[in-house]
C-alpha cells in the first residue's frame, strides 16, 4: 500500500494544532481528563486524513492512524519540553505520559480516518449517480 503523504501530512497539522489546543478548547479536560482532548483531536485528525486519503476503508484508517501517532509525538515532545523548561520536571512520568498518548491517539485516529472517508465517497457516489 502506498502512503499518501498529503494526507498524512494534512492530519499531522490538524493533530498539532488541536492537540496543543484541547485543553483550552474543552474546559478542564487539559487538568483532569487530558486523554479526552488528544482522543477527541486523534479522532478529529483522523478524519481529515482519511477525507483526503478517501482509498480504501483500511487505506483510510492505516493513514488516519499514521497522522495522528506522529502528530501526538511531535505534540508530547513538545509538551515535554515546554514542561521541562516552565516546571523543571522530566522523567518517567513525562515518557509514560508521552507513549499513553501515542496509542491512546491512534486509535481514534483510525476511526476518524474510517469516517472521514466514507464521508468522501458518500459525496462522490451522490453526484456521480443521474438524478432520472
Amino acid at each position: 500500500m502506498a502512503i499518501n503523504w498529503r494526507a498524512v501530512l494534512y492530519g499531522f497539522g490538524t493533530q498539532i494544532v488541536l492537540g496543543l489546543l484541547s485543553g483550552f478548547v474543552i474546559p478542564f479536560t487539559g487538568l483532569a481528563l487530558p486523554l479526552i482532548g488528544s482522543g477527541l483531536a486523534g479522532l478529529i485528525a483522523g478524519g481529515v486524513a482519511g477525507y483526503y486519503n478517501n482509498r480504501s476503508t483500511t487505506s483510510d484508517a492505516t493513514h488516519g492512524a499514521l497522522a495522528t501517532v506522529i502528530g501526538a509525538l511531535v505534540v508530547g515532545i513538545i509538551l515535554t519540553v515546554l514542561g521541562t523548561l516552565v516546571a523543571g520536571i522530566f522523567g518517567l512520568g513525562a515518557g509514560l505520559g508521552l507513549i499513553a498518548l501515542i496509542f491512546v491517539a491512534g486509535i481514534p485516529g483510525a476511526v476518524g480516518g474510517i469516517v472521514g472517508g466514507y464521508i468522501h465517497r458518500g459525496r462522490e457516489d451522490a453526484m456521480g449517480s443521474p438524478a432520472a
